[in-house]
């Protein structure tokens, strides 16, 4: 049940059907907010107002479309609210805010959200910024008056330190399972009390069929027990008669724990009368 509400969730999201004037994605070199703009724009299905701090020609999917890097705030705020039509639903698109300072980040934000309009603004983590004593960084402020965050990974990296190394160097290549149409999402839900919940989600973009993200734990990792069979000649493995003895062993620090535990640290040590104890040496005392 809960899985279910999670992806209502993030359809609501996505259709621009939730309260959520500003949503930030957080994107990287490994996985970039291309396919997931997509996604807002296929399943909102709103005029888009596309606000270019990189890309040099329109996408296909925007209605309008403004070159951000020669202009003032004041113009694109403008530009923004000359394009917005009463009553219906908008979504703005700005493809980076990496570009606006962190002490006019939060007032460039407010100045574009509009009634019936919905912000979708892209920072990139991956870039260096320049740290400011005693100021928070941009990326610090957006997620504070984001509704929304989005974070994208790629569902599985081989080796994620040997990736690191290649993006900093950029020496990636196109099959190191980066920027796929299917990657992991982690979304921050903020609600109106301030309460935040977070979700996590796969997403395949070509299909457009959403899943919910589960990790792995360590004990449920089942062992193998035909590998281990033909490693040795001895045998390695367990038999379930072997597991279940194996659970009920007893340890003195869990009999600490429960009846020795008002003593403190004290050593858990019963005697017994067949131990070889004398009482005239010291250092005999188990106590």
């Amino acid at each position: 049940m809960a899985s279910q509400l999670a992806l209502v969730l993030l359809n609501r999201h996505l259709g621009l059907r939730e309260n959520s004037p500003f949503c930030l994605i957080l994107d990287s070199l490994r996985q970039t907010s291309h396919y997931l703009i997509e996604e807002f724009v296929h399943c909102s299905a709103a005029p888009v107002i596309y606000l270019s701090f990189e890309a040099l020609s329109q996408p296909s999917y925007a209605s309008s479309f403004l070159d951000c890097s020669q202009v003032s705030p004041l113009q694109i705020q403008k530009f923004v609210q000359a394009n917005v039509v009463n009553g219906q639903k908008l979504l703005v698109i700005v493809d980076s805010l990496n570009y606006i300072e962190a002490d006019q980040a939060a007032s460039f934000v407010s100045s574009i959200v509009l009634l019936q309009v919905t912000v979708v603004g892209v920072y990139h983590t991956g870039v260096p910024t320049v740290s400011r004593t005693g100021y928070p960084s941009t990326q610090a402020l957006l997620s504070y008056i984001a509704q929304a965050i989005y974070e994208l990974e790629p569902v599985k990296i081989e080796d994620e330190e040997e990736v690191d190394n290649k993006l900093q160097k950029f020496q990636f290549s196109v099959n190191e399972n980066l920027n796929q149409p299917t990657f992991k999402l982690t979304l921050t839900n903020r609600r109106k009390s301030g309460k935040s919940l977070t979700y996590n989600y796969i997403l395949d973009t070509t299909k457009h069929e959403y899943g919910i993200y589960k990790v792995q734990e360590d004990n449920e990792v089942e062992e193998d027990e035909e590998m281990l069979k033909s490693l040795t000649t001895f045998n390695l493995t367990t038999s379930s008669k072997q597991k279940l003895a194996r659970e009920q062993v007893e340890l003195p620090f869990m009999e600490a724990q429960t009846e020795m535990g008002k003593y403190g640290g004290a050593i858990v040590y019963e005697f017994e009368k067949d131990d070889d104890y004398d009482e005239e040496d010291p250092y005999e005392d188990p106590f």
